[in-house]
Parts: structure tokens; sequence; C-alpha cells
């Protein structure tokens, strides 16, 4: 299956100032596969030394001196490992955390030497130990689940999938590929992105049971690493969490809806380890009055989303059947569904060497309550993001953010084709203003960012 960071490893590995990458990302999303198959495509030969089933090369590091190492990994392994030929990847890092500041002095000494490390948990390994990480010496890498044009490549639609990466606001949409994408959405929301619920959906020819029983089993894999938090907090606090998230998507997320009977500081702190596992992302609420987005987020008040649409789905008892031939997927939990898989498109577009962070917008008061699911900016200039199914008419949210910060461009997800209008809104005394809308089908929100620079 084509992972489109396949691209960005291979400017790395061509860059002249490049660094020793340490990727990052949750289990099972396709970091030792992405690593191999670089190594097969790019390099001669491939070193991997994984800590988890060889703990004892830790003691190979221990000098960090990257010409007192190298002798020790041929001997224990085989293999010369050459630079310039050799991609020498250091997988499940933390289960051996004290190798990473290693990485430095390959940096500062052997910088030919291509070198990848891998691991899940990471910042968890991070936490337990004294040390920092060596910043300005190192390059992060973040690796999301497979997205719909992943999904849609794996599926044998390249060329949909081209069209769209190519497709311009002011050319028309034609109505059939608009339906097609909307039947391969339906289908990419009840499989989702994790590598192993897709190649067993493929595999089976487009079947959701054999798709159903990989994610159970990725579910079940995230589960048995709730031991490993114990140290941190308890496990059950992790597990309640863990099974409320999905529940409470597009929704600001409560304490009270995980468990009345434990403090809101436990749950929170499970919480938080799973945010750091990458298995739940907050989306902070932010005055949305300028950038960066981070620099006035609320730590209380946030919403929640999952790791991946596929396994969100399953978490929320939606199974193909509520999806495939669901005639509208942005009514009752389908839609939450929906604002899950706008939040994971908008991340994972971005370059993954970037942070996944997602920010939305509230406004809380007696006379009115309103909430816009996403911000996005371009150009320096801040935009409310919608996932609605309504007409213009009914995006009240959208207009009080445009009213309160002095703007003029919305954002809007829906089930239709691509449009875009000037229209305007009333500002309740009488008077109305004017703004830009553009309204994007689900299926291109990867391609948002592109589209509304068009429009900005």
């Amino acid at each position: 299956m084509e992972r489109f960071a396949m691209d960005a490893l291979r400017a790395w590995k061509n860059r002249r100032n490049r660094k020793p990458l340490v990727m990052r990302g949750a289990r099972q999303v396709g970091k030792t596969w992405l690593v191999r198959k670089l190594a097969e495509t790019e390099f001669e030969s491939l070193l991997e030394v994984n800590f988890e089933q060889t703990p004892g090369a830790a003691a190979l590091f221990a000098s960090n001196d990257p010409a007192k190492i190298l002798p020790l990994l041929a001997a224990q392994f085989g293999q010369r490992v050459e630079p310039g030929r050799t991609l020498l990847f250091l997988d499940e890092v933390q289960a051996a955390p004290q190798v990473l500041l290693s990485l430095r002095y390959f940096y500062e000494k052997l910088p030919a030497l291509h070198v990848v490390a891998a691991g899940s948990l990471l910042e968890f390994a991070l936490a337990d130990h004294s040390f920092s990480m060596p910043v300005g010496r190192i390059e992060y890498f973040f690796l999301d689940p497979m997205t719909f044009g992943e999904f849609l490549c794996a599926s044998g639609r390249e060329a949909l999938w081209g069209f769209l990466r190519s497709w311009r606001g002011a050319d028309d949409f034609p109505a059939p590929i608009h339906d097609d994408c909307m039947e391969l959405l339906r289908r990419y929301l009840a499989v989702g992105g994790m590598p192993e619920s897709v190649a067993a959906f493929l595999d089976g020819g487009a079947d959701f049971e054999a798709s159903e029983r990989a994610r159970q089993g990725v579910l079940s894999t995230f589960a048995d690493d709730f031991a490993k938090y114990s140290r941190r907090v308890p496990v059950e606090n992790v597990r309640k969490v863990f099974e409320s998230v999905p529940r409470q998507l597009g929704e600001k997320f409560t304490w009270a809806k995980v468990d009345r009977e434990v403090r809101s500081a436990g749950l929170a702190a499970a919480l938080d380890l799973l945010c750091k596992a990458r298995v739940a992302s907050k989306v902070r609420r932010t005055t949305g009055s300028g950038l960066p987005f981070g620099a006035d987020a609320e730590e209380k008040n946030f919403k929640a989303i999952f790791l991946d649409v596929g396994l969100a789905s399953l978490a929320c008892d939606l199974r193909s059947r509520d999806l495939v031939g669901a005639a509208d997927l942005l009514l009752g939990n389908r839609g939450a569904v929906s604002e899950q898989f706008v939040g994971q498109e908008l991340a994972a577009a971005r370059p993954p060497w970037e942070p996944r962070d997602l920010f939305c917008w509230a406004r809380e008061s007696r006379s009115s309550n309103a909430e816009v699911d996403y911000l996005g900016a371009s150009g320096g200039r801040v935009y409310p993001v919608e996932v609605k199914s309504g007409a213009t008419g009914r995006l009240k949210s959208m207009h009080q953010f445009l009213a309160e910060k002095d703007t003029d461009f919305g954002l809007r997800f829906n089930g239709d084709v691509p449009s875009f209008v000037e229209t305007d809104y009333p500002d309740g005394v009488g008077a109305r203003h004017p703004f830009r809308l553009l309204s994007l089908p689900l299926y291109l929100a990867s391609e948002a960012r592109r589209l509304v620079e068009e429009r900005i």
C-alpha cells in the first residue's frame, strides 16, 4: 500500500544537511513497515535493531561514539554498516531510551550515516528518564493512520485521487464523481486508516467483517498497553477514558460522562497519557483572535478525537451497514464520526515534521451559545471551519465568529458538491454583513488548505 509519507522520507534521505530521524506515531500505524520499505527502495542494505526483541543491544551504544558503536553492531548482527549505503533503523527505541542520546553524536561525528529511530509510547519512556532529547540534532517525523487519499490508492483508485488532488475550485465538479467519492468515503468511515484494517478489507474483496475483526484486534492491543500506564495512573481510569473518547466525539469533553465517582484530576491524567500515546488528541478551545492558536488555548476546555475514524466508528458501535447505507453522514452519531474524520484529515494534511494540534472556538453565555468545530489559518488570517449538513442560513455559530472577529471568510464541510458563494448574515440588530463561504464535500478535507488559499 502506498504511503504518502514516503516522499518526505526520500527527501530526508537525499538532503545534504539531514539529521537522525525520530519517527513518532501510535502503535500499528505502519512506522516499521514504512522504514523497511524506504530501505528496500532507497538503500543497499538495512540494519534493524529492535530493542524489545534484543534488549541487550542497548549496551552496544553505551559509549555514544559512532566509531565504537558500528564495529559492535557489525559483530553482534554480522552486518557492516556503510554510511551512504546502509540505513540504520533503531526500532522500539522506547525500550532503551538512553540510546537516543547517541543520535546527537551520529549527527555530529558521522552525518553521512542515515539513522531512523522509531517507537510507540516514546513519550512515556522519556518521562521516566532525567535526560532530554538532543534538541537541534534530530528531526521529528509524525506518522498518522492511512488517509482517505491513501485508502483510494490502496483500492486501485489512483486516477480518482489524482483528479481530487488537481481539481481547482473554479472548475465544475462532475456529479457522478461526487457520488462515487461519497460512496468510497462511507467505506472509509467504516474501515478507517489502520493499515491492518485496510489490508483485511481489501484482501477479502471489500470484506467489512474482516476489517472489523482487525480493528477489534487493534483496540485490544491498545488496551493491553494500559498495563504500561499503571505506574502513572490506575489502569481502570485509562480504560474508562479510552472508552469515553469515541462516545464524546463532537462535543465538549466532560469528566462526568466518563465517571461521576472518579475525581477529574485522575481522569485528566489518564487522558494526557492517551494523548502522549497518540491514541487520542485534544481539540483545545482558543479565542481565535490570532496566531499561534496555542498561545491562548484553554487546557481545561476542549473536545477530543480518537486516533482513527474506523476505530472510532467501531467504538461507537457503528457498523458498516450504518455508514455505507447512510443517506446522510451528518445526522446523529454519524455526524460525530464525520467531524472526527475532518479533524483527522486536517491534521494528517500537515507536513510530517509539524505537530498535529487542532483547535476550536466556542462562546458560552446565557443568551446564546456558539461553537465552531475547528479553526484554520491561511496567510496569517484565521477562519472558522464547520462540519454541517444545513444550508447557509443555519451557520449561526460561524456567523457569530465572523462578527466577533470582524472577518469575512468561512469554510464548511458537508455532503454536497463543492461551492463558493458570496452572501451575508444578519447581526441581530437589523444589519447584514457580507462574507464568503467555501463549501467542500467531506472527502476533500485533506485538500482544504490548498482550496482555501485559492479563494482567500
